[in-house]
């Protein structure tokens, strides 16, 4: 009787478990990509910092200034997903089991964690702008 049971929802399993990574690789390709983009600001911005750090830019004030533009990127990114999943999840209904395409509590455990991630993401080119050594900044350029 077990084995009907288990060949009975392998299938399903199958499914469920290649979401799940599929998932998982979503969110670290997309962890790499705000990490990717925000290094990418960073540099570009180095003269930038410099100065701001020259005339007396305190390092948290420079750190939260790129956290916000990185997590106003997230925001718009996470907020247009919102909107795609609620319209594609019905589409995928067939594969859910036990929950609703439009379960609440699981769009917001989802925005959570993408926005837990996109603050570790942001948070190491935010850290790196604040070791920018002004002298150095301004000389380079």
């Amino acid at each position: 009787m077990s084995e009907q049971v288990a060949n009975s929802v392998a299938q399903p399993r199958f499914q469920a478990i290649l979401l799940a990574a599929f998932a998982a690789l979503a969110v670290l390709l997309g962890a790499l990509g705000i990490y990717g983009v925000l290094s990418y600001a960073v540099v570009r911005r180095t003269r930038e910092i410099g100065i701001r750090m020259a005339l007396g830019g305190r390092p948290g004030h420079i750190r939260s200034m790129i956290l916000v533009q990185g997590l106003r990127l997230v925001g718009t990114g996470i907020l247009v997903g919102l909107i795609l999943a609620y319209v594609v999840a019905r589409l995928f209904a067939t594969l859910l089991f036990g929950v609703q395409p439009t379960d609440a509590p699981i769009y917001a455990l989802v925005t959570l964690i993408l926005v837990a991630v996109s603050v570790v993401a942001a948070y190491v080119p935010a850290r790196r702008a604040t070791r920018i050594d002004p002298i150095d900044s301004l000389r380079a350029s």
